[in-house]
């Protein structure tokens, strides 16, 4: 072999020895991860910002289905006669939404995306829906114009005890801190007693307060690369854990993803990227994603069909959340759960009560501010440090104006020291098969009433799913909300019960569902061709999609 030959192969092969243990690396990640778009952060920013923004016309809006006159003509008297209530029945709300979503970006946003946005020019122009309230009591709350609802939106999952609950918090919270105000830098004493709860609570040595549960989120994960020195976050296919870029690596974030890894959850493969890779600082858990694993938040924006679904299996989840601990535990992986959501709910002890599995670290929000905002990281003291004494300059900084703020502090307290009163944990007993009676009695209610409607559920939160093939879904949480049912923007992808709800009060949502379904049935949105399915609905919105993008 010729000498020049001889180093051209040797060359190649060296090249293959360092491509060859990369390419096997990757391609261990590629198979760990979800098929779906939202397990393909990259390819789903790309796909977003490719989507034509276009509207239907009064005539689309009705038929986009391709449904007979006779149900399109269902459909606009319905619409009109919906219109007509919500003119004549929220004037008040209506009138302040429309006023303040011009200076109010936030507003902006929810209200153009409570559908699929096709619809959502035709929808605001025609049905006008209010954002303010102005009292609640027990279970409902009351808007602009004195209509009462039964709330549904669990505040999005602060409220757990009811309402009236949280404003004791905050009276006794404020009066048990006024003389110190708001003061801030100093702590006020309740703190301690608020740490020594959550330490027992958290089965943690040290915490940390914040003012958001993604302050809080980041915080956690901030300290777990400080401390591996190591780069990479793990989060899981469609889990949501706030805000921030490293977290939300898809669409809604302008910036690529960087140090973070979308993996399928309760998946052999991921377990074994989590063995064998060196770059990996912690994994990211929201236990709410036991109810439908690898799916992103269900949203009416993108009930675009009736492909949504939702089972909550305990024992399955349990099982994978033990398998996370004992890879975590091996690997040195810092394991932390995000129960800003789901803290409180499932248990007193949150998550890790529920499942029976110790985290490394824990972030608690929403509930536990006593009404008030707040984040809170919970940790291993070895994780939870922020300096290092051999290394004085290396630290890891994290300092807020209101971390820690006394009236916050003070709300805690009382919700702290309630949760171990009689009445909540009367609440608590019982709570997981009371929730799960009350929706197989939803389900069946709404079976007996020939309606294509179902729910699943983990405890008190709630999914609603669509028994057949439609593209008109979304519609459901207007006629909702005119039989006295509040819903967050979201509309009907997540229901959040509060645990005060008694047998009567549930009764008589079901009963409001119900008819609000019957009504939207005999309106002509649930017309179904028997040749039209979820695919046929997906595949022509997709012909319509490109039709918009390139005949310009």
């Amino acid at each position: 072999m010729e000498p020049t030959t001889f180093a051209l192969s040797a060359l190649m092969l060296a090249a293959l020895a360092v491509m060859a243990p990369r390419a096997k690396r990757r391609l261990e990640l590629s198979r760990a991860k979800h098929a779906s778009l939202t397990g393909h952060s990259k390819m789903a920013k790309r796909i977003a910002g490719l989507l034509p923004g276009y509207a239907y016309d009064e005539v689309r809006f009705f038929g986009s289905d391709g449904a007979p006159a006779e149900f399109q003509q269902r459909r606009r008297a319905g619409f009109e006669k919906l219109a007509t209530l919500y003119r004549e029945r929220f004037p008040k709300s209506a009138a302040l939404t429309a006023q303040a979503s011009t200076g109010i970006s936030d507003l902006q946003f929810t209200g153009s995306y409570r559908v699929p946005y096709q619809y959502s020019p035709y929808l605001r122009q025609h049905l006008k829906t209010g954002s303010f309230l102005q009292s609640s009591s027990g279970v409902t709350v009351q808007d602009l114009d004195g209509n009462r609802f039964h709330d549904l939106t669990g505040s999005y999952g602060v409220n757990l005890f009811g309402y009236d609950f949280y404003k004791e918090c905050i009276a006794e919270g404020a009066r048990r801190v006024a003389e110190l105000g708001p003061v801030l830098g100093a702590y006020h004493p309740v703190l301690v007693d608020n740490v020594r709860r959550l330490q027992r609570i958290s089965g943690l040595d040290e915490v940390s307060f914040h003012m958001s549960g993604t302050e809080a989120v980041m915080q956690a994960v901030r300290l777990a690369r400080y401390h591996t020195r190591k780069k990479y976050l793990v989060r899981f296919c469609g889990a949501y854990h706030g805000w921030w870029e490293d977290v939300q690596p898809g669409p809604g974030n302008p910036l690529p993803p960087r140090e973070t890894y979308t993996l399928e959850e309760m998946k052999a493969e991921t377990l074994k990227v989590l063995r064998t890779r060196q770059d990996i600082a912690c994994v990211l858990v929201n236990p709410l994603q036991a109810l439908h694993p690898n799916a992103a938040a269900p949203g009416d924006s993108s009930l675009v069909d009736s492909a949504r679904r939702a089972k909550f299996d305990r024992a399955a989840y349990t099982e994978w959340l033990k398998q996370l601990r004992q890879v975590c535990t091996e690997r040195g992986i810092v394991l932390i759960f995000d129960e800003i959501f789901v803290g409180f709910r499932l248990a007193p002890g949150g998550a890790q009560e529920y499942f029976g599995v110790q985290a490394d670290m824990v972030t608690y929000g929403k509930s536990l501010g006593g009404g008030l905002p707040v984040g809170v990281v919970c940790g291993r003291r070895e994780l939870m440090k922020r300096f290092r004494e051999d290394r004085p300059a290396d630290i890891c900084f994290a300092r807020g104006t209101f971390n820690s703020h006394p009236y916050v502090m003070g709300a805690m307290n009382v919700f702290l020291e309630r949760l171990e009163g009689d009445d909540v944990k009367a609440m608590y007993d019982g709570v997981d098969q009371r929730w799960n009676d009350r929706t197989a009695r939803f389900n069946e209610r709404l079976e007996a009433a020939g309606v294509p409607v179902r729910a699943a559920n983990i405890q008190s939160i709630w999914m609603v799913m669509y028994e057949q093939p439609s593209r008109y879904n979304w519609m459901l949480q207007f006629y909702l909300r005119a039989h006295g049912l509040a819903l967050s923007w979201v509309g009907t992808g997540r229901l959040i019960f509060s645990l005060n709800y008694s047998d009567a009060d549930f009764d008589a949502v079901i009963d409001r569902f119900v008819a609000a379904a019957a009504e939207m049935q005999g309106d002509g949105w649930w017309w179904n061709d028997p040749a039209q399915s979820n695919r046929t609905i997906r595949r022509s919105l997709l012909r319509e999609m490109l039709h918009e993008r390139f005949s310009s």
